[in-house]
């Protein structure tokens, strides 16, 4: 089955109402109130969800229960007052909660925008394939590239208000690992959890037509080779057009990541991207997912983008 396009949510207008939740990792109180004013600068009215800034009694690496995380979660998503839900950050937990969402009752609420990654990329695949609803892949508030990074902020800002003005993505390091010229509808985020995801209840069986996105960070090259081996033998890049790759913070040296790279993605006969400026690095532009788009890796050393066919809202 090829990958279509997913269905849109709303540009946020001045005013909008947007939740803030924490569907993994805690969140310090004052990183989430600076996120906060950020965004009541751009005119938006934050809310924080109830449990937000909760921290597990037992696990503190997650932000508060499982129970607790997918109800705050479900009840902005099905809040008609509600224009977006924003990850306040990633780390680890959206494994844990994603089976407890009542997916038909997202489905039936209709798209809003949401945005997140790393961990939140669990939440990507589900919103994509329980729900059928295109998402961003964007800054969380209560991480230090949202917080101190304007390029990172401006590139959020744009997409929920201008979407137009920034389908056309890519740093002035993006170069082509393998050139040539991709179209397909985007899917992924940070790799590791594409591995984790895959074979869990729900998860995707085919991506054949897609354009894969991928960043990740603390993966030594030894480890990001067992992730995309996994990916490779299981046949989840089977069929895709072409491979869009972030940043790698963390991840060693970037040539070895690199030469994993080129190892693992390069024999797949398709284009592939590296560094175009998305994920864990200094900088994170926000990538629509689910929503069809060109990748160019000119041979001639040129320009290497990816450009959304659509704006990533309507």
């Amino acid at each position: 089955m090829t990958l279509e396009p997913l269905a849109r949510p709303a540009r946020l207008r001045p005013g909008a109402r947007v939740v803030v939740v924490s569907p993994s990792g805690p969140v310090p109180a004052e990183r989430m109130e600076r996120g906060l004013d950020l965004l009541r600068g751009w005119d938006l009215d934050p809310v924080v969800a109830p449990h937000a800034l909760d921290t597990h009694p037992e696990l503190g690496h997650l932000a508060g229960t499982d129970e607790h995380r997918a109800q705050d979660l479900q009840e902005a998503w099905c809040d008609p007052s509600v224009d977006a839900v924003l990850c306040a950050r990633g780390g680890f937990g959206a494994h844990r909660m994603v089976d407890l969402l009542d997916w038909k009752a997202i489905r039936a609420a209709g798209p809003k925008v949401f945005v997140g990654y790393s961990d939140i990329t669990v939440l990507h695949e589900a919103f994509a394939l329980r729900a059928g609803f295109s998402t961003l892949h964007g800054p969380m508030i209560g991480t230090e590239v949202f917080l101190k990074d304007e390029a990172t902020r401006q590139a959020l800002r744009s997409t929920l208000f201008e979407p137009e003005s920034v389908q056309t993505l890519g740093l002035d390091a993006a170069a082509a690992l393998v050139p040539g010229t991709a179209r397909g509808i985007t899917w992924g985020g940070c790799v590791s959890l594409l591995a984790a995801d895959a074979g869990t209840p729900g998860a995707r069986t085919s991506a054949r037509g897609g354009l894969l996105v991928i960043e990740d960070t603390g993966e030594e090259p030894y480890r990001l080779d067992g992730i995309l081996t996994r990916l490779l033998r299981i046949g989840a890049l089977d069929g895709i057009s072409g491979v869009v790759c972030g940043s790698w913070e963390a991840c060693g040296p970037y040539e070895g990541v690199r030469a994993v790279l080129a190892d693992r993605l390069g024999g797949l006969g398709i284009p592939v991207v590296e560094e175009l400026g998305f994920g864990h690095g200094p900088t994170a532009l926000t990538v629509p997912l689910g929503v069809p788009a060109v990748l160019d890796a000119p041979a001639d050393g040129g320009r290497c983008t990816l450009t959304a066919r659509v704006p990533a809202l309507v």
